[in-house]
C-alpha cells in the first residue's frame, strides 16, 4: 500500500501544478483585460500623442509642406486608375490636400480649409469628384482637423481645448486581423456622421480613421420589398502606415483614402494612395493657399 501510494503522489503533484499554470496563466489574462478595460479616453489620447514625439518636438512645428506621389483607383463602373503627384499642407488649424492627375476626366482633387470655411475644387467645370461632394457634405471632416490625421498640424488630438470634441474609449477592436484601441469621436455639438479613430495596440500610433453615415430614404421612395433598398450610405476611411521619424515627429509615409457610396443612382468605391517622400516643416504657407478656388 505504501509503494502505490508513493507511485500515485508524482502523477498528484503534477496534475496541482498543471493547475496552478492554467489559474497564474488566466489571471494574467484577466489582469490584461481588466487594463484595457480601464483605459480612459484621456490615458489613449496620452499615449498616442508620446507616439508622434516629445512634447517639445510636437510644440516645435508650427506648419507643414508634405510632398509625394498618388495613385487613383476607381473601381466601379467607368473603371480606371492614375497616378500623380501631392502635396498636403497645414498651418495650425488650415489644412490642404491636393493632387493632380494627367486624366482630363479626373485632372485634379483640392481641398483645403482656410480656418473659417471649407471648399473642395470642380475637377472639371461645375463637377465635384465624388469625394469632394462627400466633404463638402461633411465639412467636419476638415474642419475638426481629422483628415490627414497625425499628418496635418490640425490634427485635433494635437490640442483638444481648441475643439472640445467628445471622446469615448470603446476598447479594442479587430480590423485585417489587428487589434486596435477604437475611440470614438463627437464632435461638439453633435454630427449625423460617425467618426471612429483606431490606434495600434502597442506603439498608439494613429493608423486609421473610420467615419460612416446612413440616410434612411424617404416614406414615399421606399421599395415595398426592400425598404432599405433607398437608402444611401457613406463610407470614407483613412489608412496611415510606413512611420518613419521626421524632424524629432513619428510619421506615416503612405496614406490611403477609400471610399465607398451605396445610393440609389448605384455604387461608387474608389481608393487614393499617397505615398510621401517630402517633408519640410516651419516654413510660411501663403495663407491664401488654403483658399480653393472652384474655377
Amino acid at each position: 500500500m505504501i509503494r502505490k501510494n508513493q507511485r500515485r503522489h508524482p502523477r498528484k503533484l503534477a496534475g496541482i501544478w498543471f493547475l496552478v499554470i492554467v489559474l497564474a496563466v488566466l489571471s494574467l489574462v484577466n489582469l490584461s483585460l481588466s487594463a484595457t478595460d480601464k483605459m480612459t479616453a484621456e490615458e489613449l489620447v496620452a499615449r498616442h500623442l508620446e507616439s508622434i514625439g516629445t512634447a517639445k518636438a510636437r510644440a516645435s512645428v508650427t506648419s507643414r509642406i508634405i510632398a509625394g506621389n498618388s495613385l487613383v483607383i476607381f473601381r466601379t463602373p467607368p473603371p480606371g486608375q492614375a497616378t500623380g503627384r501631392a502635396v498636403l499642407a497645414s498651418e495650425g488649424v488650415k489644412s490642404l490636400i491636393g493632387m493632380i492627375f494627367p486624366s482630363p476626366v479626373y485632372p485634379r482633387e483640392q481641398l483645403g480649409f482656410n480656418g473659417t470655411s471649407f471648399m473642395a475644387a470642380f475637377v472639371t467645370p461645375g463637377v465635384r469628384s465624388v469625394l469632394g461632394n462627400f466633404l463638402m457634405t461633411h465639412s467636419l471632416v476638415f474642419k475638426q482637423g481629422l483628415m490627414g490625421g497625425t499628418l496635418s498640424s490640425a490634427w485635433p488630438l494635437l490640442d483638444l481645448t481648441a475643439r472640445y470634441p467628445q471622446l469615448e474609449y470603446a476598447g479594442t477592436k479587430k480590423i485585417d486581423k489587428r487589434t486596435l484601441h477604437e475611440l470614438k469621436y463627437l464632435p461638439r455639438g453633435g454630427s449625423d456622421l460617425q467618426v471612429r479613430l483606431f490606434f495600434d495596440q502597442e506603439t498608439f500610433q494613429h493608423v486609421r480613421t473610420e467615419y460612416e453615415r446612413v440616410i434612411a430614404a424617404s416614406i414615399g421612395t421606399r421599395s415595398a420589398i426592400d425598404p432599405k433598398e433607398t437608402e444611401t450610405r457613406y463610407k470614407m476611411s483613412e489608412e496611415f502606415s510606413d512611420f518613419k521619424n521626421e524632424g524629432g515627429l513619428n510619421l506615416p509615409h503612405t496614406y490611403k483614402i477609400k471610399l465607398a457610396v451605396d445610393a440609389q443612382g448605384g455604387t461608387f468605391l474608389a481608393d487614393w494612395v499617397i505615398n510621401l517622400t517630402q517633408f519640410t516643416f516651419n516654413e510660411r504657407i501663403d495663407p491664401n493657399s488654403f483658399d480653393i478656388s472652384t474655377k
